[in-house]
């Protein structure tokens, strides 16, 4: 998946055509998850920070904190994880993405981590 990019804490971000980035949680921090009963999603207009709190995922086992991997506005959410958080679980990278950001600067997805440097973070099985 080389059109994706990662941050240290587990986010993905994928830049689609019109330079918005899709945005949801890897397969690692889902498998650490375990199942998901809740997601809790930034509302579309909101302005995200940088590795600031913009999401809070729950399963049977803890709730996280979602940081967003760069600043901007978000201009849409997975509306369907209100009623089927599992999606996260089953499809991470496809049907279980979190939200769309359109960057403060366009740059910033380049500066996220390719998956050989995501991958280089996560704690040896």
């Amino acid at each position: 998946m080389s059109e994706i990019r990662y941050t240290k804490a587990h986010c993905w971000c994928r830049e689609e055509e019109n330079g918005e980035l899709t945005v949801g949680i890897t397969d690692y921090a889902q498998g650490q998850m375990s199942d998901l009963t809740f997601v809790e999603l930034p509302t579309v207009g909101d302005r995200v920070e940088a590795d600031e709190e913009m999401a809070v995922v729950e399963s049977v086992k803890a709730a996280s904190d979602v940081y967003a991997p760069v600043s901007g506005e978000v201009t849409a959410i997975n509306e369907d994880l209100a009623d089927t958080p599992e999606l996260v679980n089953q499809s991470p990278y496809g049907k279980g993405w979190l939200c769309r950001i359109r960057p403060d600067d366009p740059g910033d997805f380049a500066g996220l981590l390719d998956a050989d440097a995501y991958e280089a973070t996560l704690p040896e099985d």
